[in-house]
């Protein structure tokens, strides 16, 4: 990702250490009071930083709360554990999955600004949803390598329905995305869904 970045001329870059502080700075903001109330100020009371720092590197809060996101350690791909089911479980409950307490309040945190907040719903689209479909999409591939999904299944389509499903319940529904959610959701729809039949 290549954030926005604003320098004054004759200043010194944010980086190293002390970017990671403001980062992890905001994103303790970001759960603590949602992104809608967030403020660079509060990130930068919260990092023991002036708020003019944080200008200098990044041009306001989408800018700054989409890279902290990005910069959460993520898995370069999903684990291989020989079955989309497997793979799937292991996805979606491991320790970078939507089982997580930290997953849960940052989702809680920025889902009402992406109806209203173009400039963050495009970053946040582009830059955290966007490699989170490409990774999910990565263990459907491998299971149609496998020769476990039907013929003619879109993956376009395939790929986010375990997460979206997931998330809805938790956000519309108010069911907390626990491992048992996800397995039944797994087990009842997903799997029936695009299995081959001899595969079921």
């Amino acid at each position: 990702m290549t954030p926005t970045t604003v320098e004054a001329a004759g200043r010194p870059r944010v980086e190293g250490e002390r970017e990671q502080e403001i980062l992890d700075a905001a994103l303790a903001v970001l759960v603590e009071v949602g992104y809608d109330k967030l403020t660079m100020d509060a990130v930068a009371g919260q990092a023991r930083a002036s708020k003019a720092t944080l200008y200098r590197r990044w041009s306001g809060k989408a800018a700054l709360v989409v890279e902290a996101l990005a910069a959460q350690k993520q898995p370069a791909d999903h684990p291989d554990t020989g079955s989309l089911r497997g793979d799937l479980l292991a996805a979606f409950c491991g320790a970078h999955g939507l089982t997580t307490p930290e997953s849960a309040a940052i989702f809680a945190a920025t889902i009402t600004a992406l109806g209203h907040d173009e400039e963050f719903a495009s970053a946040f689209r582009r830059e955290i949803v966007g490699p989170k479909i490409a990774r999910s999409r990565a263990v459907f591939e491998r299971a149609r390598e496998r020769g476990e999904l039907r013929d003619g299944l879109d993956l376009e389509l395939v790929a986010p329905a375990l997460a979206g499903i997931v998330l809805h319940r938790a956000f519309v529904l108010g069911q907390a995305p626990d491992q048992a959610t996800v397995t039944a959701v797994v087990d009842q729809i997903i799997l029936p869904a695009v299995l081959a039949p001899n595969r079921g």
